[in-house]
């Protein structure tokens, strides 16, 4: 994972398809089992980021193969 600062309140991320895989199906879980502690603004953000998120993937080309013998970029 690569974390970069554009602004103060704005970051790009760079992610091994399975680092983002693991951080939205943590959000999935939290969405769809919170506890009552949980804050329903909270929710709802998750639940938008969420949504975001499907709508950017289903929009993404299908991926290209790794060769093989590489190590993923970071």
């Amino acid at each position: 994972m690569l974390l970069e600062r554009l602004r103060p309140a704005v970051l790009r991320g760079t992610f091994h398809v399975y680092e983002l895989s693991a951080l939205v199906t943590a959000a999935r879980y939290v969405v769809e089992s919170a506890p009552a502690d949980v804050p329903a603004e909270s929710l709802d953000h998750l639940r938008q980021l969420l949504d975001d998120y499907d709508r950017q993937v289903q929009d993404l080309p299908a991926a290209a193969a790794e060769p093989t013998g590489g190590s993923p970029a970071p």
